[in-house]
């Protein structure tokens, strides 16, 4: 039996206010976040990458086939797993993640610059100054 549009609309008004209001349990209600499945992917990748270490050493006594395919499923470990960590450090299953990240970079830039951007300013400076 389908819902009538009125109660539909109060549906998405309840769902809407619950997510609001407690969006820890609207995230536990809807199962596997997707955090959780990059924070999986990052730790099969960390397998991977000492698996691909594993054959590595073996084909340097064994044969050199075994050494490329190591170095090889150590890449694409090693990519997989920066991929996935930098969407495990984002709120990625939440519908405003890249608001908050865009926040937090502003707060972090305001009450102190990152690293990074210190290095920046001051090559910025160093080559200004010698011009």
């Amino acid at each position: 039996m389908a819902l009538s549009d009125e109660e539909q609309r109060l549906l998405e008004q309840m769902e809407a206010a619950l997510a609001a209001e407690d969006p820890k349990l609207v995230n536990a209600l809807r199962g596997t976040s997707v955090r959780r499945v990059h924070r999986r992917r990052a730790a099969l990748a960390g397998v991977g990458f000492f698996a691909g270490l594993g054959l590595l050493i073996a084909g340097i006594s064994i044969t050199p086939f075994l050494s490329v395919l190591g170095f090889v499923i150590m890449v694409a470990a090693a990519v997989t797993a920066i991929y996935s960590w930098q969407h495990v450090g984002g709120n990625a299953d939440a519908g405003n993640g890249r608001d908050r990240a865009k926040t937090s970079q502003g707060s972090r830039a305001h009450d102190g610059q990152g690293f990074m951007d210190k290095m920046e300013e001051r090559w910025r400076r160093r080559r200004d100054e010698g011009l």
